[in-house]
């Protein structure tokens, strides 16, 4: 009983530790975490074209891939500045519509003369708020510099590391067992990404088409922040659909097309758009995604929410968009061995962890002893 105790209260005080590391190590680990996966997805990519084309060697396709996924990666930065740009181009308009609906609502809710919103801005709170949002802003353009340099030097050390595994681990079957979870930790988060990726596409896609037949201003620019949001699990969805209702909402002359102008046309206009797009948002998301991803990931739903707001507290957003590959990660390295299997177990979906070890392989063999006798 004692040494039980003294064993839980190590691992409590462990987990403390790191996560305190995590916590304090969060400006270097995040961003170097961001350029991990995005190497990833560079690798994937590179294979993927490397198993189709005969002509182009290993080199080339990982050139092509390079240039493919930093390419989209500047298109979508020059997407979203347009986007704003075009925001901006009208906000004369947008000021108006949005100070009518201060009004409207102050006096729905009797709370005597509406500010306008030039007077919410410019208030102790407002002030506050947009520089938070300037600071975030700030943040992750040094982040994006720090992921570029990071994504450099991984490419820079992969040829490094089989040498090094070779001889950090002399044993060969001890080799090739790191080397069969490195490649299952591989597998497992790269599929996460493609998967996660055609899905958001695909709500992506719809989104931008419904956009089009509703009359929504600047649908492309909120169908790309719509792919982004949905990288994050749960609460991107949940923010994705509310985020086209509430600039159609403010939008000038928004559904006037086919509702006419009455007092309640940018009401049922926002609705509609509402509608719209949480149809998609959560037919796929109930019915597309769990299928996919629920035997990509082998996580349960609760495991995936708790390891959001986990992973958030810790690394802020890209926690966020970090959280379901970390602890599928996480998982994997749990199924290693005897004393971290239970937590494994817990982590995963259907109680059987991704694992290629030893610790694994004895599980399912005594499983199969027992159903036999």
């Amino acid at each position: 009983m004692t040494v039980k105790s003294g064993i839980s209260g190590i691992w409590i005080i462990a987990t403390g530790v790191i996560i305190a590391m995590l916590y304090l190590g969060r400006d270097i680990l995040a961003p170097f975490a961001l350029a991990v996966f995005l190497f990833l997805v560079i690798e994937g990519f590179a294979r993927a074209i490397d198993e189709r084309s005969e002509m182009l060697k290993r080199g080339w396709s990982r050139a092509v891939a390079i240039l493919v996924v930093i390419g989209g990666f500047v298109g979508f930065l020059a997407l979203m500045a347009r986007g704003i740009a075009q925001f901006g181009s009208q906000g004369d308009l947008y000021l108006e519509r949005i100070n009518a609906l201060l009004s409207d609502a102050y006096s729905a809710l009797h709370l005597g003369d509406a500010p306008t919103l030039t007077e919410l801005v410019f208030n102790e709170s407002g002030q506050a708020f947009f520089g938070t949002i300037a600071s975030a802003t700030s943040s992750l353009t040094g982040d994006l510099v720090l992921i570029l340099i990071y994504l450099a030097f991984l490419f820079l050390a992969q040829s490094a590391w089989p040498n090094k595994l070779d001889k950090i681990f002399p044993d060969l079957e001890q080799r090739d067992q790191v080397r069969e979870v490195g490649e299952a930790a591989r597998q497992g988060i790269e599929t996460y990404l493609w998967t996660q990726t055609v899905i958001s596409a695909l709500i992506t896609v719809l989104t931008y088409a419904t956009l089009m037949v509703l009359g929504v201003d600047n649908a492309l620019f909120l169908s790309a922040l719509i792919f982004i949001l949905n990288y994050i699990p749960t609460i991107g969805s949940i923010v994705a659909a509310l985020v086209p209702p509430l600039f159609a909402l403010v939008q000038p002359g928004g559904g006037e097309w086919f509702l006419g102008e009455t007092a309640y046309t940018s009401y049922i206009f926002a609705g509609l758009v509402f509608a719209g797009v949480s149809f998609w948002q959560f037919s796929i998301g109930n019915f597309v995604q769990p299928r996919i991803m629920g035997d990509t990931l082998n996580l349960s739903a609760l495991v995936v929410l708790l390891a959001l707001a986990i992973w958030g507290a810790i690394w802020g957003i890209p926690g966020m968009f970090l959280s379901a590959p970390l602890t599928v990660l996480m998982m994997i390295l749990f199924a290693q061995t005897e004393s971290t299997l239970w937590m494994a177990i817990l982590l995963s979906a259907n109680g059987e962890p991704m694992s290629y070890g030893p610790v694994t392989n004895h599980v399912k063999v005594s499983e199969n002893t027992t159903e036999e006798a």
